[in-house]
């Protein structure tokens, strides 16, 4: 029997030699993990899109996910997965490894859904950091020519007329197209209706048929429709013109001062992404959109790039938060669950 101080004793040492072999193993495990931060990347990066391919976050991530693949020495995959307004996109990144392998493209609907949604499981800052923010574009009202309505002034005045005629598409609940057409509603006194899809593409080929008449879409998918004459312009969304549409009113120009709004796209990773690897993918993504190729290409889409830290990006995310909850609450959208 072990007296008590033998037995003191006994399970000190116990402890000083668990203490040490832990010390070991940790010690043993930071070259591995500085080998791999320091090869990273070694295989391929998935971008995980939350919305149907053909709409401005598909558009951007392939983009300049193409260019960043070829910085990183690694292909960029997109992978779309559309549904609740990009919540499925959210849960299926929110599980999976931060490992800097599968990136999460942001963009207007995600800080909308923060507040839109009830239960949004997964948010920006708590379970994804950003990364960098990428490009901007406006919205711009387009309209489908059997529309009768040749200026905003004749389109309010239609809309006022007959509101049960009066559908339009948008990108999904609480997207920038939904958002928009909200805040313009509540300004105008119009009363639209909304019909939802599972993202941009799907929302224009609608439009293109004629199915529904009417959505303030971002610029880049819709330019060749409008140059061509499927589609009729009507204004942009932006605080001044739009060099793609310099000929447009604003929509503040035109009929109500004041408004404005703007889609946005970046890139965001799991919280607890190593630090060296977020910084180098928001390097490469910088370098990315200062390729002359990749800013002729965007800008030729109609947006414009925005250079930014993942600190910057952050601040700007949760600015949209805010703003995006106000006017969900001053429009009185219903909450989603």
């Amino acid at each position: 029997m072990l007296s008590e101080r033998e037995s003191l004793g006994w399970s000190t040492r116990r402890l000083h030699a668990a203490a040490v072999a832990t010390a070991i193993a940790l010690t043993s495990a930071l070259p591995c993990v500085a080998l791999a931060q320091a090869g990273y990347p070694d295989k391929p990066i998935r971008l995980v899109v939350g919305l149907a391919s053909g709409g401005p976050a598909d558009t951007i991530a392939r983009v300049v996910g193409q260019r960043m693949g070829e910085i990183l020495g690694q292909p960029m995959v997109v992978d779309n997965r559309p549904g609740a307004s990009g919540n499925i996109a959210n849960d299926f990144v929110g599980r999976l490894e931060a490992d800097g392998y599968t990136l999460l493209v942001l963009s207007t609907i995600n800080a909308s859904n923060e507040t839109l949604w009830k239960n949004t499981q997964y948010k920006v800052g708590t379970h994804f950091s950003a990364v960098a923010l990428l490009a901007e574009t406006n919205n711009v009202l387009v309209i489908h020519p059997s529309l009768p309505a040749k200026n905003m002034a004749e389109f309010v005045a239609h809309a006022k007329a007959k509101p049960e005629k009066m559908f339009y598409a948008t990108a999904g609940i609480g997207s920038s197209t939904h958002l928009t057409h909200a805040l313009f509603d509540m300004m105008a006194g119009t009363k639209m209706t909304a019909v939802h899809y599972r993202g941009g593409g799907p929302a224009l080929a609608d439009l293109l048929s004629g199915q529904v008449k009417i959505m303030f879409a971002s610029i880049a998918p819709v330019i060749g429709a409008v140059r061509e004459g499927k589609l009729r312009a009507l204004s942009t969304t932006g605080a001044k013109r739009d060099p793609a549409f310099p000929d447009l009113p604003t929509v503040a120009e035109a009929v109500l001062p004041g408004f404005e709004t703007q889609l946005w796209v970046g890139f965001a990773v799991r919280t607890g992404t190593p630090r060296p690897i977020v910084d180098k993918l928001a390097a490469a993504a910088t370098q990315a959109i200062d390729t002359l190729q990749v800013k002729d290409r965007l800008i030729k889409l109609g947006f414009a790039t925005v250079s930014s830290t993942p600190e910057k990006f952050e601040a700007f995310y949760k600015s949209e938060v805010a703003k995006w909850a106000k006017v969900i609450e001053v429009t009185g959208i219903p909450l989603q669950e």
